[in-house]
């Protein structure tokens, strides 16, 4: 931990710029609202952070939804039909979300990112299947400038990049440095704090390459102000209404 102040306090001289709010999962910690729910879209478009964050799925025969979890309510999403998925409600009533339709919500405040985290699936063909409609959808609605990609799975952000190189896409997993990903052709990083505080000169050496840093789940007020320090563009977060004004 001291090395990493010490990185922060040498980082702070040079980089001053403003350290974005992204809604972890949208902004749900409010009464009728529930994770990934549209609900919590608008919260955090009420609220005007930069970002939702959300999560999308595949159903056995292809149809995207916005779900964080493999299961819900008992059943695998990417095992289950739609016409069955399509029924199941999130903890505040509403009906599981399809991409579609948090898509053509987003597109109403076009200033709140929407950031679409692609979950890793069962197989490469799979992941590629789910970037290929994942894309369509978002250029079928008109709000490729309004969406940024994030995920896990490192194939996936490649083939983003592939079929969409104009698309903005972060790697998740933590296991790459900010060079190896600036070698790959990604965009930059979305990392957990826990990896960062380990790495502490991965920030400046990110920006330094020209690339965007981001971290989750930061729900805590002192990790947040280590890290807005050290420079850090975006923080993804919980408790955003917290943390905005911090």
């Amino acid at each position: 931990m001291k090395t990493l102040l010490v990185t922060l306090i040498f980082s702070s001289v040079f980089y001053n710029a403003q350290t974005r709010i992204i809604a972890h999962r949208g902004y749900w910690k409010t009464e009728n609202s529930a994770q990934n729910s549209v609900s919590s879209l608008r919260n955090a478009q009420q609220q005007q952070f930069y970002g939702s964050e959300f999560d999308v799925r595949m159903s056995k025969d292809g149809k995207l939804v916005v779900n964080h979890d493999e299961h819900i309510n008992g059943l695998e999403i990417s095992e289950t039909s739609f016409s069955k998925l399509r029924t199941q409600k999130l903890k505040n009533g509403e009906k599981i979300p399809t991409f579609a339709k948090y898509l053509k919500a987003g597109r109403k405040v076009p200033a709140v990112k929407l950031i679409v985290e692609l979950k890793p699936a069962k197989s490469v063909e799979l992941e590629n299947k789910l970037v290929q409609k994942a894309l369509k959808e978002v250029e079928k609605y008109g709000v490729g400038a309004q969406c940024e990609f994030i995920s896990f799975s490192l194939n996936i952000c490649k083939e983003l990049k592939k079929l969409q190189p104009s698309a903005t896409v972060q790697y998740l997993n933590g296991d790459l440095t900010p060079q190896q990903l600036k070698d790959l052709g990604i965009d930059g990083f979305d990392y957990n704090f826990k990896i960062l505080q380990k790495n502490p000169a991965w920030i400046s050496e990110a920006k330094n390459l020209g690339l965007i840093t981001n971290s989750w789940t930061v729900n805590d007020e002192t990790v947040y102000l280590e890290l807005k320090n050290a420079g850090i563009d975006f923080i993804t977060t919980d408790i955003p209404t917290q943390l905005k004004n911090k």
